[in-house]
């Protein structure tokens, strides 16, 4: 079976594809990335006795109002005349003079439900993007049955984010906790709308923190994974800590089925806050970049810099005349913390630094050679809105000890491949190819120093000592390092 991440978006009975957490069948809100994963045992532990397990329902009571189901109505959607073909196709004039003519019209009004929380007594709501997105008409729907329509005050795809607002005062609100407090192992509930069950309350724990999920489009999101029940319909309900505080908004699950499997996700509440005050305020998010690219640092990579352990975000390659530049960042320094806060792994930089002001000064800790730096950099706002081939004229040199044939590129080649390496690797085997290094590639550095000839890549090679060196090389329009053993 395929395993499969999905957004938490709208059930529906038309779709071909299933959704995590809302219910509908919206279009363009269906999106799946298919990802094979294995499940752990669990260890074993005690088992708490009965009186030991907490009763939540006073929280539910007392919280449980400020959760609301947010209904959605979509837009029509316009039926081709021919299957295949898009309404406005010119080929659908053609066909309809010679062809078999299909019956013009308009596909029912696709309809969705999802979940949402209010955080302001004057009306404003929180709910996931997906859930609203490509929506005509939003109702949002009180404990006590009262409905109000709901205008979209903005929405952020990036992280899952969206802000509605409804025309009523003192109302019930929730309590906003602090995400970066939680712990694996701590318990925490979801109210939601599962399948329309409007105030389905659901437990489980924090199964993790500061989670990337593979392929999803929320890039500057660090997910909190938990075991939480989630299903169509929880999307953009709240996810709350035992003293009654908001710390994430359910949004994603994980699952072969289309249904629960036991891995839900949600967005730490700081960066929906973030979204929010910025969707309210000038009804855009402005992000900030520093115009470098980076990657995890594996183990092999870590002994290769001189780290204690694998850590940190590794610079493959700084954008001239970016921030990262003007500051000094170079390729083959590793980021280790962003203004005092750590980094463990390369996908929690771009949340990190998007969420700094434009122009503001960000402190890096960067190793470098062997030891740590400190780097002042100024963001900048980001704005909104085929393999290497060279002649093989001349003779190929052996780097033998790694697996390569390399060459020097000639003045007329570089400046086609517009690169500043001087090797390309016509040939690959041993150790080399074992690390994934391709005819094409271009040789830019070692261990975060340039090589301009190849005997410079000899040296740097045996200066390791017959352990790992880390090769900087240039791939079409990336530039990522490549750990390869020395033979």
């Amino acid at each position: 079976m395929v395993s499969t991440w999905l957004k938490a978006g709208v059930t529906a009975v038309s779709c071909g594809v299933a959704f995590a957490a809302c219910s509908g069948d919206l279009p363009g809100s269906a999106s799946a990335h298919t990802l094979g994963t294995a499940a752990a045992a669990a260890p074993s532990v005690v088992a708490p006795s009965a009186a030991a397990l907490p009763d939540f329902s006073s929280l539910v009571e007392q919280y449980g109002p400020a959760v609301v189901n947010v209904a959605v109505v979509g837009k029509a959607q316009e039926i081709a005349d021919f299957p295949g073909m898009a309404p406005g196709d010119p080929l659908n004039e053609f066909f309809r003079r010679f062809g078999r003519p299909m019956p013009r019209g308009e596909m029912p009004t696709p309809r969705g439900e999802g979940s949402g929380f209010i955080v302001s007594s004057d009306g404003y709501v929180l709910t996931n993007a997906h859930v609203v997105a490509d929506a005509e008409e939003v109702t949002v729907k009180t404990t006590d049955r009262r409905e109000y329509t709901a205008k979209v005050v903005g929405l952020d795809e990036r992280t899952d984010v969206a802000v509605l607002k409804i025309d009523a005062k003192n109302l019930p609100t929730v309590r906003i906790g602090d995400a970066s407090k939680l712990k694996p192992g701590e318990w925490v509930i979801a109210i939601g709308s599962p399948f329309g069950f409007e105030n389905s309350v659901t437990a489980g724990i924090v199964s993790a923190t500061s989670r990337s999920v593979p392929g999803s489009e929320t890039s500057y999101a660090q997910f909190i994974q938990t075991d939480v029940a989630v299903n169509p319909g929880n999307s953009g309900g709240p996810l709350f800590n035992l003293q009654g505080e908001v710390v994430g908004i359910n949004s994603q699950i994980y699952s072969r089925t289309g249904g629960y499997m036991g891995l839900s996700f949600a967005v730490p509440i700081d960066v929906a806050n973030n979204v929010k005050d910025q969707l309210i305020k000038t009804g855009r998010v402005t992000r900030s970049r520093i115009g470098v690219s980076i990657q995890d640092v594996n183990a092999q990579l870590a002994d290769s810099f001189g780290l204690d352990r694998p850590r940190g975000a590794l610079v493959g390659m700084v954008e001239e005349g970016a921030p990262g530049d003007k500051a000094g960042l170079k390729a083959g320094d590793v980021i280790l913390g962003v203004d005092g806060v750590e980094v463990d792994t390369s996908s929690q930089v771009p949340g990190l630094i998007a969420s700094k002001k434009p122009g503001s000064k960000v402190q890096l800790e960067v190793w470098r050679d062997g030891k740590p730096q400190r780097i002042t950099v100024q963001p900048e706002e980001i704005p909104e809105d085929g393999q290497r081939v060279a002649s093989s004229s001349d003779k190929a040199d052996e780097a033998s000890q790694l697996g390569l044939a390399l060459r020097k590129l000639t003045p007329e080649e570089k400046r086609q491949v517009e690169t500043q390496g001087n090797l390309l690797v016509e040939d690959v085997d041993g150790p080399a190819a074992a690390a994934g290094v391709r005819p094409g590639d271009i040789i830019l550095g070692v261990n975060g120093s340039p090589v301009k000839s190849i005997d410079d890549l000899k040296s740097a090679a045996k200066k390791r000592g017959g352990k790992v060196v880390a090769l900087l090389i240039q791939r079409d329009t990336a530039q990522i390092f490549v750990p390869v053993r020395v033979g």
